[in-house]
């Protein structure tokens, strides 16, 4: 039986969809970075399909567009994909209209009220942490007891530590670790490296991952999902990861750019290519 050839990125379709990351591919620290605005009014200007990505689950969509408004940049709340909220949508699609005990803010709490789960701390068939900037003792000894009497145990994302202007907070991943020590039960995390953050982003824009390419800042979370997604990934080095740190990783990203202002003649010349000007 012959091997079916596969194709290389170069050989797929031109890219007519769009997913990029925010912190330090838009903005950073609050500041737009340099290109960000012109980027998304291309992709507005070509009606292109888009989502802005992040594993933030503080925030609703709506407080996040607001928030990015403030920083200069306009993306409408319908073109911004959280990890709540795709942690809302995988837990709707695993037991529709269940019950959870929620460890969140308002991004996490309304994702799961409009996903129509029930919110509850009796019997809840998940335990589902997020993102606060206020973590409850209290609430976190009641995780652990649920756990161990059987809830499943899912978190938004797994990263450890978040940013502020004060220094560095202790986030998601973090507190999930002290619960996995507690109950020795290790949470599913749904964000970004979990390529199901953008397989469900790709199905709310109902477009296809060949036609797809995502702009991350991070070797370990957005190339890795874009990759295991089957995207086409762009590295901006405005962010996480340095040149210099490219070469640890045994995959790489389809390429890399200084800037998203890079990405501008990028995003032109394939919908050029697909027919779309």
């Amino acid at each position: 039986m012959s091997i079916p050839k596969i194709r290389s990125l170069d050989e797929l379709p031109p890219v007519t969809s769009w997913l990029t990351d925010m912190d330090g591919v838009l903005v950073h620290e609050q500041h737009p970075i340099p290109g960000a605005q012109e980027f998304l009014d291309t992709l507005r200007e070509l009606n292109l399909p888009y989502l802005v990505l992040t594993n933030n689950s503080i925030f609703t969509a709506r407080d996040l567009s607001a928030r990015l408004e403030n920083s200069g940049l306009t993306v409408p709340e319908e073109n911004i994909w959280t990890s709540a909220l795709a942690t809302a949508t995988f837990l709707s699609q695993q037991s529709p209209n269940s019950t959870a005990f929620v460890v969140g803010e308002a991004g996490l709490i309304t994702a799961m009220h409009e996903c129509g789960y029930i919110m509850t701390e009796h019997d809840p068939e998940f335990v589902v942490l997020g993102e606060t900037r206020s973590y409850d003792f209290t609430a976190i000894t009641h995780a652990i007891r649920l756990i161990e009497k059987g809830a499943k145990f899912i978190a938004t994302n797994p990263d450890a530590t978040g940013p502020s202007q004060e220094g560095t907070l202790p986030a998601t991943g973090a507190i999930a670790a002290m619960i996995t020590e507690a109950t020795g039960k290790s949470p599913y995390f749904v964000g970004k490296p979990n390529s199901i953050m953008f397989r469900a982003a790709l199905n709310r824009l109902d477009v296809h991952s060949e036609t797809t390419a995502m702009v991350g800042d991070r070797m370990n979370t957005d190339v890795q999902a874009g990759i295991e997604a089957g995207l086409r990934t762009h590295l901006v080095l405005t962010g996480s990861t340095k040149l210099e740190d490219i070469q640890r990783y045994p995959y790489r990203a389809y390429q890399v750019h200084d800037s998203i202002a890079d990405l501008v003649p990028v995003v032109r010349e394939n919908a050029k290519a697909a027919g779309l000007i």
